[in-house]
């Protein structure tokens, strides 16, 4: 990942990241806002029905005029203290009941615990006041809290976490498409090396007025492949702009005008194309016929060893290059017709070639076929029986 895709995804992340923790912060701030209301409602009632509690059961010890004896409350976690009319303590379960404070409301907040105090107005009851202290309400803030913290610090993390899967799904076919691109420059740069390196070789070598004949011929076949360089990358990248133009003709006739435009080609790797036509007439857009076939040849002649053969033919209504080079693997036969995808890392090519031809080929269902084996060659057909118009096997019937 280079330094523009982590920027990219850090400021992906972050915006996503922010909004989303942004958003469940504000609503746990509501789920807990309501929830303190609903704990402190609750720590009251909870010390509201003890101190009830406690005021019943002294009213009902002096009614049957009998002492009342202090007890435990069953909830271990709520505690009081009696308090005489002049606040002093009678009887206490909590630590510090002097420090119980009269002057606020009947009920507040230290730092600790919540305390809760009511009168018993009875002349003939010394106790006067009941104080309620319960660390109940503290302690499921503090929980409350911790939940609140905990859940927010989780939720960032999975949504992070979401978030890096995102992006890294979303960037996947850039990162593949820069990749390829990236592959595509550099092989650009090592496909027009040779037709260049040969061009300005040729074109000293004739200033010199060495082997002007031979020079031409070299000269004529680097420009041609610079053309059909240029060409294909033109194709590739403009063709969706363009109309097809249908028009009836030969096939015959224009892979054998392939077979002579490229025989100035091949002279460079000495091999020789063999060509072995039938008429075939086709109802088709003729500069796209004319990629298919250049594509097949063009890439038949750079997978083709020196000094070897290429053999193109139409029989019927299908056209087959075949060639007698390094050959493709079962592996690499599923994936050939990719852009960008070459047949081997050390022959030239873009990997545009054959994807042009399974383009068009898809485009006028055309049946593509590949037939190849590892170290002996490779042989390309396709059939053109779906474009045909007046086919050949009426006209020769017609003929006979």
């Amino acid at each position: 990942m280079n330094k523009n895709e982590r920027k990219a995804l850090f400021s992906f992340l972050s915006i996503y990241v922010g909004s989303a923790v942004l958003l469940i912060s504000v609503l746990l701030y509501i789920y807990y806002d309501k929830e303190i209301e609903s704990v402190a409602d609750s720590c009251s009632m909870e010390m509201s029905n003890a101190s009830m509690h406690i005021k019943s059961d002294i009213i009902n010890s002096y009614m049957k005029h009998k002492k009342y004896v202090p007890k435990k409350l069953e909830n271990k976690d709520i505690r009081y203290a009696l308090y005489d009319k002049d606040k002093r303590v009678i009887y206490s379960y909590i630590d510090a009941a002097e420090l119980v404070d009269f002057t606020s409301t009947n009920m507040y907040e230290s730092s600790h615990y919540h305390y809760y105090i009511t009168t018993l107005n009875e002349d003939a009851i010394p106790v006067k006041y009941i104080a309620i202290e319960t660390c109940l309400g503290i302690e499921n803030r503090n929980n409350l809290k911790i939940y609140v913290v905990v859940a927010l610090i989780l939720s960032g993390i999975f949504i992070g976490f979401i978030g890096f899967l995102l992006s890294k799904i979303l960037l996947k076919p850039v990162r593949e498409k820069i990749d390829h691109m990236d592959k595509f420059i550099k092989d650009s740069a090592h496909e027009l090396n040779t037709p260049v390196t040969v061009l300005m070789t040729s074109t000293s070598m004739l200033k010199k007025g060495k082997n002007p004949e031979k020079m031409m011929r070299y000269i004529l076949s680097s420009t041609k492949q610079i053309s059909q360089i240029y060409n294909d990358i033109h194709f590739s990248a403009f063709n969706e702009i363009n109309d097809d133009v249908f028009e009836e003709f030969n096939l015959k006739d224009l892979v054998k005008d392939s077979v002579e435009y490229f025989n100035d080609i091949s002279i460079t790797k000495k091999i020789v194309i063999n060509d072995d036509l039938e008429d075939c007439f086709i109802l088709m857009d003729k500069t796209k016929t004319q990629k298919i076939v250049n594509n097949l040849i063009s890439n038949a002649i750079k997978y083709s060893n020196n000094n070897s053969i290429v053999n193109v033919s139409i029989k019927g209504t299908v056209l087959s290059v075949e060639d007698f080079g390094i050959g493709i693997s079962d592996l690499e036969q599923k994936e050939i017709f990719k852009r960008y995808k070459r047949g081997t890392n050390i022959e030239g090519g873009f990997g545009i070639g054959l994807d042009i031809v399974k383009r068009i080929s898809e485009e006028y269902d055309l049946k593509l076929a590949l037939k190849s084996e590892l170290g002996v060659g490779s042989t390309f057909y396709i059939d053109f029986c779906s474009i045909i118009n007046n086919s050949v096997c009426n006209k020769t019937g017609e003929e006979e």
